[in-house]
């Protein structure tokens, strides 16, 4: 729209002009018939032009007096993605001070035409401009306003820019400036607000920047220029905002800023800061300290509702009792500090990131600001989907990721991840949906719901994996801007860029670091569109854990012999009482080949650190407790007694003789852990517990034992003493059948256990001998029978027929009768 001050008639050249204008910007909408409106003159207060800005699309138009004619003063034709070059029509507005072209497409370079203009204002930023800035610009000396922000220009800084001694705002932030800053820019001394972040320039921040002594704000991130940071910044005591991060170079100690009274926002990000920490900078406004050295213990400020950053420092002694106090809404990081002490649990609250604050920057602890928790189990892989909610794609289920974030959160998803952020998305009020981007694009690539949302973060993002277990890993980070559109649209034009840091500590923690690092753009499409973003985390380990229930250990012909052998050796070798607690450590290891490997740590996992709750027996050897694998493979494990030289051996004979050996009514070994004084086995696990339960267990009990259940456990018992005795590579006596050894599937097969850990018969023969040596077939007849599972009537007779059944099914086997199998059991047999 066209405004006009009151009736006067608008110039029919600046008509004509403002026509060719439209056409050089591409713009093919512009209603010239429209009714003008009328502006009061007073409110356009000239250079600033503040209210116009209400208005995406406007040309402003006033009554000069010099004539009867309405002239252009003010063209604003901002987010209209204009696809043309920059107008050289412009100088046919000879009243023209102020042009804004923000976020369009337009592409070229800045016409030399317009040396002829008298215009104040200029603001041509988040669009396709490219080349070298012109040296004719300074030829315009009439500019108080000049940003360039967000193109594409190259190569120096001309040193002509120092002949606009008039300009208060010199903005080139987001290009590919290079080269050092020219001296000539010394003579701009009113200059109030210099911007250069996200450039390639070389060599120091340069001292001149004293001249600048009306300066009230900086901009130096990422610029390319090295430190340190000039001591005579001091005199620039009019200073409300300023920014400078990583620098190149040397560093320094902490700059004299003691003087800038007028202070709201500090940012020294990365500037290889070392040193104390000056007290007075707590009362300098908010605060981004962010990747120094610095040491010391930071006082409490007088505005206790600033946000304070100060994480990545080397601070020191005990965190601050105001820092756990402070108000809620008062965002502060102190993560990654050598704070002394370990936080309370209570301490971790909303905008307040302690996670590492304490014990060395860089030390492993996974959760330090939950305390020292446990892994409840061992992983081998991690999907999250970052920002967005529970997800299967393929064969992975990724978790969701939908907490906030905030400017200094540290949130505990699950046991075993959690997210750290960290920042401020400057120039803009903060929200909670900040920090999680939607989609505004057609996604095109395949499993496009991943990339729906995605986590952000304004300047450090960090994902913790924990409980892995050692071991090498595959890490696919998965990252679309979703954002950033992909078309011919000022939406298109922002350049994110962030580093992604990844290291894998010994105790099982993977971080994952996304940190902005102040490349790229921070006003494209719209203010405070930059920092990291990432979709979706996959991570899998490179080799398949240690058991899977589908899958046991399966003997070959030739390595049983061989095995026979080792054994062999290994029971005179222990009959020596030879070796110590490396030499067992080293045997048991050796007989770990044909069994599956678990780590402490998961079995620790699996039984809930063998809490009593899942102890299901106790023997000679130890107890047994229930445990869960990471799998869903329900397990049970032998806590093996390693205080005696008979323990040792007696775990050295379980794991030689019956690794090789399968049979449907043997319980199967599905593998060994040996770790320190450790010596544990992982069974099967039984669901009907023992066959002394099911006769003498708990009057509770609901399980009921016909005749014919019967029958088939004494056969079971029958086929699996027949398959040690006669048909396995190795003859092996039991010597102790009782009714605690017997075990019983969800289906009430019988299974022989721990067969392995009787007496080796001590002869002098090389070989294992199946003479039976002790009663055969002995089980435990003082405990009695009433026939419905309880202790408490005396059936012996029910007893003894049991038993005598066991005694000829087993017989009758041994002889090779087939026909016994077909016996009945009944109550008279």
């Amino acid at each position: 729209m066209v405004g006009c001050f009151g009736s006067s008639p608008f110039d029919p050249a600046e008509d004509k002009a403002l026509r060719e204008i439209a056409t050089q910007l591409g713009k093919k909408d512009w209603n010239f018939k429209v009714e003008r409106f009328s502006i009061n003159n007073t409110i356009w207060k000239q250079p600033s032009f503040a209210q116009a800005y209400e208005h995406n699309n406007n040309v402003l138009c006033d009554y000069t007096g010099l004539d009867e004619f309405c002239h252009v003063f003010h063209i604003l034709l901002r987010e209209q993605d204009f696809d043309g070059v920059l107008p050289t029509s412009i100088t046919k507005l000879p009243f023209l001070k102020g042009l804004d072209l923000t976020r369009n497409y337009l592409s070229g370079n800045i016409p030399p035409e317009w040396v002829s203009t008298k215009l104040e204002i200029l603001t041509i930023s988040v669009n396709r401009l490219t080349g070298q800035i012109p040296s004719y610009l300074g030829e315009i000396t009439s500019l108080k306003y000049l940003n360039l922000e967000n193109n594409l220009f190259y190569g120096p800084v001309p040193g002509e820019l120092g002949k606009l001694v008039d300009l208060d705002t010199l903005i080139l932030n987001a290009n590919n400036l290079s080269g050092s800053l020219p001296q000539e820019l010394t003579k701009i001394t009113k200059l109030t607000d210099f911007r250069i972040s996200g450039n390639n320039f070389s060599g120091k921040i340069p001292s001149f920047i004293q001249s600048w002594k009306q300066l009230e704000r900086i901009e130096i991130q990422a610029s390319g220029l090295e430190g340190p940071i000039p001591s005579s910044i001091s005199v620039l005591t009019y200073l409300t905002d300023l920014r400078i991060s990583d620098l190149l170079g040397e560093g320094s100690e902490f700059p004299n800023l003691q003087n800038m009274t007028k202070m709201k926002y500090l940012t020294l990000r990365n500037c290889n800061i070392s040193g104390p920490f000056p007290d007075y900078i707590m009362n300098i406004g908010s605060l981004n300290l962010i990747f120094n050295r610095l040491t010391g213990n930071p006082p409490e400020p007088k505005n206790k509702e600033l946000a304070i950053c100060m994480a990545n420092n080397l601070l020191n002694g005990s965190i601050p009792e105001w820092i756990i106090k402070r108000p809620i809404k008062s965002a502060i990081d102190i993560s990654y500090n050598n704070f002394s002490g370990t936080p309370d649990p209570s301490y971790c609250q909303q905008n307040l990131n302690l996670f590492k604050s304490t014990s060395g920057g860089n030390n492993s602890k996974a959760v330090e600001c939950f305390g020292d928790l446990p892994c409840l189990k061992d992983y081998y892989s991690l999907h999250i989907n970052c920002g967005g909610g529970p997800i299967a794609i393929g064969k992975f289920r990724y978790e969701a990721d939908e907490g906030y974030g905030g400017e200094a959160q540290y949130v505990p998803s699950k046991d075993n991840w959690a997210f750290s952020t960290s920042g401020h998305f400057r120039d803009k009020n903060n929200t909670a949906d900040m920090y999680i981007a939607k989609n505004v694009s057609i996604l095109r690539m395949s499993s496009s719901e991943l990339y729906t949302r995605a986590r952000l973060s304004p300047l450090s993002l960090t994902y913790y994996a924990r409980c892995l277990v050692n071991g090498n890993y595959t890490v696919k980070l998965h990252f679309a801007e979703i954002v950033i559109r992909d078309n011919r649209s000022f939406q298109s034009l922002g350049r994110r860029i962030f580093d992604v840091y990844i290291q894998l500590f010994k105790d099982g923690t993977l971080e994952i670091r996304f940190r902005w690092v102040g490349k790229g753009t921070t006003t494209a499409p719209h203010k405070g569109i930059y920092g990291s973003l990432i979709s979706a985390i996959d991570v899998q380990a490179d080799f398949k854990p240690p058991i899977n229930r589908k899958k046991f250990i399966v003997a070959g012909a030739i390595v049983l012999p061989l095995f026979l052998i080792f054994i062999i050796m290994g029971t005179l070798w222990w009959k020596g009482c030879l070796g110590g607690r490396v030499l067992r450590e080293r045997d048991l290891k050796g007989l770990d080949l044909q069994t599956g490997s678990f780590t402490l740590r998961q079995l620790r996992a699996a039984t809930n650190n063998f809490d009593s709750a899942n102890k299901i027996g106790e023997g000679g050897f130890g107890s047994v407790y229930k445990g869960e694998l990471l799998d869903g493979t329900i397990i049970a494990v032998k806590q093996l007694s390693s205080k005696s030289r008979q323990g040792n051996r007696e775990f050295v004979n379980e794991i030689g003789m019956i690794s090789g050996l399968q049979h449907p009514n043997l319980v199967k070994l599905y593998g060994c852990c040996i770790e320190g004084n450790q010596l544990l086995l992982v069974y099967e696990y039984m669901e009907n517990n023992s066959l002394a339960y099911a006769l003498f267990g708990s009057e509770t009990s609901s399980l009921m034992l016909d005749w014919a259940t019967r029958q088939k456990i004494c056969v079971g018992i029958a086929r699996g003493l027949a398959f040690l005795h006669e048909e396995s590579a190795l003859r092996i006596v039991h010597r102790d059948i009782k009714a605690t050894n017997v075990l019983l599937d969800k289906d009430l097969n019988a299974k022989i256990s721990d067969f392995g850990l009787a007496k080796l018969c001590e002869e002098e023969n090389t070989h294992i001998s199946t003479r039976i040596a002790g009663t055969m077939l002995y089980f435990a007849t003082e405990r009695k029978f009433n026939g419905n599972s309880g202790p408490k009537v005396e059936s012996n007779s029910t007893w003894k027929r049991l038993k005598g059944c066991l005694k000829w099914l087993f017989y009758a086997r041994m002889h090779h009768n087939d026909k016994a199998y077909n016996v009945s059991c009944s109550e008279n047999a």
